[in-house]
């Protein structure tokens, strides 16, 4: 029988060991309904789920529930909206309670006196360009001033198919403000025109993905099977979708068999009693689904199935650490 400690050698063996005692339970939050940008392709208001909930606006209800969601076991939680740092007050009720990953526009500064480590994704769609159409404006040149250097922030670049051939450029922007990357794929939720990915359009972006992870390592937190993962849509064979996935609210996955699947996981919405499908909507199609935390944690609960060759589990490893840098549980 293959075991863990048969395919590794010392050296990958401690690096599983690292990953293996983390235990990481997370779930999301909607902080709120609103938000300072409308970006064409965000799924929370192309799906409807802004109006999904009536938001909670009692401080002391949602310091409450945080201590009922610590109670539950969750060790990680994943704060989006709408925009999250339109509600400080809230933010900080998970903040002082539990480990809290918190994802922002960037365009309001967070407070670092008053949360000096909880780790900040900024979305970033595209270039210049790419952010005026889908976001209305260069979103990129407000959120890099705000946290230059800032070593608890990285960007959520989305690249787009326009983006081919530009993505270096791109990096060197982010490296220069002296802030980490991680990449996913636009998954185009409305539909904007000329933004659709093609075949060979995505063979072509994990090209250049390997790339930038080969020239900037110490800019860019990826790995190259999970760029194969999220360009390809499969996994050891297996195609990405409803019945993979294992970001499915965990009250609400009715599937038969039910997949190997996150822990306990839930989203919510802001009013602290509804709960959305998955980490997405209800209204994406998962077949065409490229949401990069999806993709990383479809690999994540799949162990068992990377313990056929060395390469393989070398692979799970990459993506688990990669997974751990993002949200802070390991260092960069």
């Amino acid at each position: 029988m293959k075991t863990v400690s048969s395919l590794l050698d010392g050296h990958w063996y401690a690096r599983y060991k690292r990953i293996s005692k983390l235990n990481i339970r997370s779930s999301i939050y909607d902080v709120t309904n609103r938000c300072n940008l409308r970006c064409k392709g965000c799924f929370f208001f192309s799906s409807g789920e802004h109006e999904a909930a009536r938001e909670e606006m009692d401080l002391t209800r949602w310091e409450a529930f945080v201590d009922k969601e610590t109670a539950r076991g969750v060790n990680l939680a994943i704060l989006i909206g709408g925009e999250p740092t339109l509600c400080m007050d809230r933010i900080e009720a998970f903040y002082k309670r539990l480990p809290t990953f918190c994802a922002t526009n960037g365009i309001i500064k967070v407070p670092r006196d008053r949360f000096p480590d909880m780790m900040l994704g900024i979305s970033l769609w595209g270039d210049e360009a790419d952010e005026k159409v889908l976001r209305g404006k260069d979103a990129f040149s407000i959120s890099s001033k705000n946290y230059a250097g800032d070593p608890h922030t990285y960007y959520l670049y989305t690249i787009t198919p326009k983006q081919l051939g530009k993505t270096e450029r791109i990096i060197k922007k982010i490296r220069d403000a002296g802030l980490k990357v991680h990449m996913q794929l636009l998954s185009n939720d409305e539909g904007v025109d000329g933004f659709h990915w093609q075949a060979e359009e995505l063979a072509q972006i994990r090209y250049e993905m390997d790339e930038v992870l080969d020239r900037y390592p110490d800019t860019v937190i990826s790995s190259k099977y999970y760029h194969e993962i999220i360009t390809t849509g499969k996994m050891l064979g297996r195609p990405f979708g409803w019945m993979e996935c294992p970001s499915v609210t965990d009250p609400l996955d009715t599937r038969d068999p039910k997949p190997r699947r996150l822990t306990n996981f839930i989203r919510w919405a802001s009013d602290l009693n509804t709960m959305h499908r998955c980490c997405t909507s209800e209204t994406r199609d998962c077949s065409t689904c490229k949401d990069g935390a999806a993709h990383m944690s479809w690999v994540m609960v799949n162990k068992r199935a990377h313990m056929q060759t060395t390469r393989d589990l070398q692979n799970w490893i990459e993506i688990y650490e990669m997974f751990a840098k993002l949200y802070q549980f390991i260092p960069w």
